[in-house]
């Protein structure tokens, strides 16, 4: 069996989803993009650190990922850099993360955008919000961990 190897190309990263939020379930998913946002993109000029999901009718839709207007377009003040834009994923999936997100805790968060065979992919997850005590917890187990990399590192 042959394998394929992806060509992956991170664009941007959410740190602070990933600080703030438990991940339990990620998606790979495709976002309705027009022409000069792609370009936008491919320049770098996009972020994700205060986006979330959220579901209307039976449609996953992508609020505040702030996509830069390309700077050869020649009407930008009249695109809005922060507009909703429509994210899409298969009906089952939709459908269970509306049951998930009726519960207490949990949210629908973007994790990461990337080229995927020059195509552009988001990369969400369900999420649960993590506590005070539990930010902490993570922020100790991260300086422990990187403690042991040098530890190894300069052992070797």
């Amino acid at each position: 069996m042959w394998k394929i190897k992806a060509d992956y190309k991170l664009i941007t990263k959410n740190k602070k989803a990933l600080f703030d939020y438990e991940v339990l379930n990620s998606y790979e998913v495709w976002i309705k993009l027009y022409g000069y946002e792609v370009k936008s993109i491919r320049q770098w000029h996009v972020n994700l650190k205060c986006s979330y999901l959220s579901i209307m009718s039976d449609e996953l839709w992508i609020k505040w990922m702030h996509i830069t207007p390309w700077k050869a377009l020649p009407n930008r003040q009249a695109i809005k850099p922060d507009a909703e834009r429509k994210v899409f994923l298969r009906k089952k999936d939709i459908l269970f993360l509306s049951q998930k997100m009726k519960e207490k805790w949990f949210s629908i968060v973007p994790i990461e955008l990337y080229f995927k065979w020059s195509l552009i992919k988001l990369k969400i997850a369900l999420a649960k919000w993590r506590k005070a005590h539990q930010k902490k917890q993570v922020l100790k187990e991260r300086a422990m961990d990187k403690e042991a990399k040098i530890a190894l590192k300069k052992y070797y």
